[in-house]
């Protein structure tokens, strides 16, 4: 299939080139203004009892607005708030804003002073000392996405000149976050961008190689937008979409450009024309893209089992902009190829340009430390997986918390303005518990009432419930918690309160919604993790045809993930280079976790394929297992390098975040990164392989025949020969240390079709590296 894809691409070059840009520029116009139409919901888990209360308040006393926007108003030094100036000018302010914004704000829920719309006043609202008091502020709309729209619309309306406002609520706490994730995607575009360009110079050595990875993944990440921007008009998706998509996008994107042309420059260098190196080229590195791509979605399809929105926008765009990025790669990349041919190297520079030959790169760097790596197996992995073991560790410190301002850097404005409200209204939080009773029986609502006031953690009782003016059967109470994020108890033991038949109450607010979400990611996560294993070994054993390889994969990625969730507890929770990276150690976020756990597999995994997938290569063409782990990781070993490099360049620019969950995952995947392209890739696995043998290659034979009719195994490329030259023996071209016989099945015998004027080539002279010995093939097997 890969073969006659090629071919077809490279025939129609000039047609692939115009639809493909066409569609993704299409998307991308069509893109514009994503930011509108994202969201800051979907945390939560829909089908949990906090969430029925939600909704049930909702319908019967509508969206709660209370804690919509916070505006903290502090009076001058000498003066309270009941100073004349001071007030007429903030009642003037607060007056004028349902008046200049009415699509936006509905009213003022709560306030100090007397207002045309204030629906509550007095000494609620004010310190004891009257030297602060503040104003609830309702901001239209009726789910999340409209709500972020409309307050980022009326932001900077309620400064008011010579009064010390400060600015909280859910609301701009939501919108802080959102704000930072878009300068976070500026700031890649500005520095990372430019540094990926430079660095792909260097790899390449010539302006136009270098630009085709760049053209690639721009084209990814705004067609991405596109097909985001399509998913919000069925549901909702979370604004930490946008950032997701354009680091894994543009990264992923630009790996998957390097892989194809590095690898249609070494076709060039070996001699063949370039339809021939072109098609080559999608039958290897295109075939490994495809399904290096489908091992990634098959990791972040994983998110797709948990019921938060968050966690399936998140999945729905990662895996839209993976399968982007693959599909770029496999079509308008190699029809530009097919163009440019040889002038892909132009406007470069010769130093930097020289592609060197297939025995020049085997007994490279990378050729050589495999090798040595290979001599002392041992030596090399039992250090290594101890100190993998040892990053491990920390995860025994790692909690879960929920989304709050506290995820802002210490010195945000948002999060001061919140913090000292929570401090100076300590019962009026954000963030209370929330009863909600249905049933028409009062008497025993109130007896339900009087025991929930029992409950240890609160910080003041219930109220008294108040009755939905809409639906007779339907009250609601709420309490403020001690420490809301310490809620657990509280929310145990209301919900194990006793419940007359006549009655059913449900425990909701912001806590019980952490709580529940937080018990279910618990409970979806191991199925997650099963299921994730379970398809990339399946897609790996249909791409290789052993099932040793996929259950080493899956071990070696589970110890690169483990020791990256160390890290990231000893920095993010036990507060390592807190001051340094201007954050406030704390739980972290389930959901983030979750989203982390997906890509990083997704990523080593993919780096894996790429690894092995020149091992299989070169033992389909006859060499033993331990030249093809040293064929394998010498042909790969610059190019994964490379391609860890930019991604880490693409994924720094996101370690700067002000935001705390970008932080994560930037840190996460940059840990990740140099783990599994050094340590893991070109140190243990090698060693792994070495000390298993031929055993690399076992799978049952009735599972080698399901997978020699699906068809998905490694391509033997014996059709195409460089003009004027012989087939290259790539066994007689690389020293064999593997201490016994070489046999070769008769499959990977074919018979080079018939060439005019072409001179038989003699064997180069056996080269020794080791005391081992081996017996070589008498067949030559062609490249």
């Amino acid at each position: 299939m890969f073969a006659w894809w090629g071919a077809l691409v490279s025939r129609v070059r000039f047609v692939v080139i115009g639809m493909v840009a066409a569609a993704l520029l299409g998307l991308a116009w069509y893109g514009t203004g994503l930011d509108d139409r994202l969201s800051s919901g979907g945390m939560f888990d829909p089908t949990a009892e906090s969430s029925q209360a939600a909704q049930v308040a909702d319908a019967a006393f509508g969206r709660n607005h209370e804690g919509d926007v916070l505006v903290l108003y502090t009076a001058p030094e000498g003066r309270t708030v009941d100073d004349p100036e001071f007030a007429g000018k903030v009642v003037e302010s607060l007056d004028s804003l349902p008046k200049r914004f009415p699509e936006q704000i509905s009213g003022i829920n709560a306030a100090y002073w007397r207002t045309e719309t204030g629906k509550i006043s007095g000494s609620r609202v004010a310190t004891a000392d009257l030297k602060h008091a503040f104003a609830a502020i309702a901001i239209r709309g009726d789910d999340d996405t409209t709500m972020v729209r409309n307050y980022r619309a009326v932001k900077d309306a309620f400064a008011i000149p010579g009064v010390d406002v400060r600015v909280g609520g859910l609301q701009p706490v939501a919108g802080a976050l959102n704000d930072t994730i878009a300068s976070d995607i500026h700031r890649m575009e500005l520095l990372a961008f430019p540094a990926v360009g430079v660095l792909l110079f260097f790899i390449f050595g010539g302006l136009v190689a270098a630009s085709l990875p760049l053209i690639v993944g721009g084209l990814t990440v705004f067609g991405a937008f596109g097909i985001v921007k399509l998913l919000t008009e069925f549901t909702e998706v979370n604004s930490f979409v946008s950032a997701v998509v354009s680091m894994i996008g543009f990264g992923l994107a630009i790996d998957y450009g390097l892989f194809i042309v590095s690898r249609f420059r070494e076709e060039l260098a070996e001699g063949y024309d370039t339809p021939a190196a072109v098609r080559r080229t999608v039958m290897t590195a295109g075939r490994t893209v495809v399904f290096s791509a489908a091992m990634i979605i098959a990791s972040l399809g994983g998110m797709l089992l948990f019921p938060q929105g968050f966690l399936k926008s998140i999945a729905y765009g990662a895996i839209a902009t993976v399968s982007m990025a693959a599909l770029t790669a496999i079509t308008i990349l190699p029809a530009i190829l097919a163009v440019l041919g040889p002038r892909v190297d132009l406007l470069g520079i010769k130093r930097f340009r020289k592609t060197k030959s297939a025995d020049e790169v085997e007994n490279g760097f990378w050729g050589r430390s495999t090798r040595a790596v290979m001599r002392h197996p041992i030596k090399v992995a039992v250090p290594i997986v101890a100190g993998l073991v040892l990053l491990i560790l920390p995860i025994g410190n790692l909690v879960f918390g929920g989304l709050s301002e506290k995820y802002l850097p210490p010195d945000n404005p948002t999060r001061l303005a919140q913090q000292e409200f929570d401090h100076l209204f300590p019962l009026r939080k954000s963030d209370p518990i929330e009863l909600v009773f249905r049933g028409a029986d009062t008497a025993a609502i109130g007896a339900l009432w009087k025991q929930a006031n029992t409950a240890p953690g609160l910080a003041a009782p219930f109220g008294v419930p108040s009755r939905s003016t809409t639906d007779a059967e339907v009250f609601r109470t709420t309490a403020a918690l001690t420490d809301s994020d310490d809620a657990g108890l509280t929310i145990d033991y209301l919900r194990a309160l006793e419940q007359p038949d006549s009655v059913r109450m449900l425990v909701g607010g912001v806590p019980a919604l952490q709580k529940d979400s937080i018990d279910a990611l618990l409970f979806w996560i191991p199925w997650m993790v099963a299921l994730v294993v379970l398809l990339t070994t399946v897609l790996m054993f249909l791409t290789f045809g052993s099932l040793v390889l996929p259950i080493k994969a899956a071990l070696m990625s589970a110890l690169g993930l483990g020791s990256t969730l160390g890290i990231l507890t000893w920095i993010f929770i036990d507060g390592h280079g807190a001051t340094l990276l201007n954050f406030t150690p704390q739980p972290i976020t389930a959901p983030v976790l979750v989203v982390i756990m997906a890509i990083i597999y997704g990523l080593s995994t993919d780096y894996e394929v790429f690894l092995l997938s020149r091992m299989v290569e070169a033992r389909a063409q006859g060499a033993s297992t331990t030249e093809a782990v040293r064929i394998g990781t010498a042909h790969t070993g610059r190019i994964i390098t490379a391609a860890a490099a930019i991604l880490l360049v693409v994924v720094g620019a996101f370690a700067f975040s002000d935001l705390v969950m970008m932080q994560y995952i930037a840190f996460g995947m940059i840990a990740a990164l140099i783990i599994d392209a050094t340590v893991l890739r070109m140190l243990l696995v090698p060693a792994t392989m070495k000390l298993l043998g031929d055993d690399c290659w076992w799978a049952p034979p009735w599972m080698k025949r399901i997978q020699q009719k699906v068809g998905l195994g490694e391509p033997v490329l014996d059709d195409a020969h460089p003009r004027n030259a012989d087939p290259v023996d790539l066994v007689r071209t690389t020293p064999v240390t593997d201490p016994v016989t070489l046999q070769i099945p008769a499959v990977y015998e074919p018979d080079p079709p018939p060439r005019p004027r072409t001179r038989q080539r003699r064997p180069p002279p056996a080269r020794t590296v080791s005391t081992d010995t081996d017996v070589l093939p008498t067949t030559p097997i062609h490249r």
